[in-house]
């Protein structure tokens, strides 16, 4: 492949469905792939925040359309999948960013219904996204899927170890995913640290300064620095690159 650079990262043409897409690293990854051409479908539960990112979206200049719903809610993908090739043309990329994290303090006493609301929405609800794109266009027309996943996923830390897991093995489906569905789709992640979103503001607004002081580039990240990333996976410049995890950490893993 010829690498242009002033094409490689454009996604013209091409139809993204992004979970989770109306704020934090999803919203800045729809923006990201709306600016570079790409057509976007938004998922997300909440329909004020839906009809404002469908409004932004569409400055772009690019076909926007939206599904409510939850990704732990097994009907969802299959759903999202058909708004998305209908209204679009295809599903070309999947973008699994929808999370949840309601388990916090040391795994050994947490409640096992709460363990597994945080896996069924982190593990399996990518999956479901991901076998709908297959079913409805990817098998045929191929495609791009990537999961957001986290640095914590790699290592161990304290009160958060359901989302730690879960991450964990959305790294190791990613790997599975690439084998499994090569040559048509590729199957990436991208792994952050501690980026600054409403999901995460637990862990950064009590002291930003000296969270910011753990990365040796000294700041948190912010969505931006995620979708570039995104950008990157799902676009041809990464085009020999799948069951990869490009991990985005502002240099704290080399601290």
């Amino acid at each position: 492949m010829t690498v242009n650079p002033a094409t490689t990262l454009r996604l013209d043409g091409r139809s993204a469905l992004i979970t989770g897409a109306t704020r934090g690293i999803g919203r800045g990854i729809a923006e990201a792939f709306a600016a570079a051409g790409a057509n976007v479908c938004v998922n997300a539960r909440k329909p004020e925040e839906l009809a404002e990112t469908e409004a932004a979206l569409r400055s772009y200049g690019v076909g926007v359309t939206t599904f409510q719903g939850s990704a732990g809610d097994a009907t969802v993908a299959d759903a999202a999948v058909e708004r998305c090739v209908e209204q679009l043309g295809g599903c070309d990329i999947v973008v699994n960013n929808a999370a949840t994290n309601p388990q916090f303090g040391p795994l050994i006493d947490a409640e096992l219904a709460v363990v597994a609301k945080v896996w069924d929405v982190n593990i399996a609800g990518p999956l479901r996204f991901c076998q709908a794109a297959w079913r409805q266009w990817q098998r045929e027309h191929g495609g791009v899927v990537l999961n957001v996943v986290s640095v914590g996923g790699m290592r161990v830390s304290p009160m958060i170890g359901a989302y730690n897991v879960s991450k964990a093995a959305l790294i190791h489906l990613t790997r599975q995913l690439a084998q499994e569905l090569a040559p048509g789709v590729r199957v990436n992640a991208v792994a952050p640290a501690l980026v600054k979103t409403d999901m995460a503001r637990a862990l950064w607004e009590p002291n930003e300064a000296a969270a910011a002081k753990m990365h040796p580039l000294g700041r948190l990240g912010v969505p931006d620095d995620i979708a570039a990333a995104a950008l990157f996976l799902c676009s041809d410049a990464s085009g020999w690159m799948t069951g990869e995890t490009v991990v985005v950490d502002g240099g704290a893993a080399v601290r």
